[in-house]
């Protein structure tokens, strides 16, 4: 565990009950095929605790939406097989990856914390972007 990072640097953030999420996307050239309909993705993820109580993360939930519209859910107990607690004023980082069949799309969801009581409630992951230089950007 660390001590607050700087989150509000991230593109993507969302606060709830004093809880910042903030995200990085990456688009990993290397490891995609877009010959294929092969894009992945690696995404950095800062949780960092600004209130007063201690919480830990139980669970994740994902939303993610390719190109084409098609909606693929993701539920499952912690991330990167942690359950950590943070303490106020601490933050917990991690890196995972998303691989889609087209070159862009859009990913969201939320945390189910718990508090020192027991107490469940969810925080919002904020929505973000995945990108690939194969998708031509169109200004509205």
């Amino acid at each position: 565990m660390s001590k607050i990072k700087a989150t509000e640097n991230m593109p993507y953030n969302a606060v709830t009950r004093q809880i910042r999420v903030g995200v990085q996307p990456f688009y990993m050239q290397e490891q995609s095929a877009p010959d294929d309909c092969h894009f992945v993705w690696s995404y950095h993820v800062v949780i960092e605790n600004h209130g007063p109580e201690t919480v830990q993360l139980i669970s994740r939930y994902w939303r993610i939406t390719d190109a084409h519209g098609e909606v693929h859910e993701v539920r499952g107990m912690g991330v990167i097989g942690e359950q950590p607690t943070l303490e106020p004023g601490d933050a917990y980082q991690y890196t995972s990856g998303v691989p889609l069949a087209t070159p862009s799309g859009i990913m969201e969801g939320a945390y189910q914390m718990q508090n020192e009581k027991g107490e469940p409630f969810d925080i919002v992951i904020p929505a973000f972007s995945l990108d690939s230089p194969y998708q031509p950007v169109r200004l509205n």
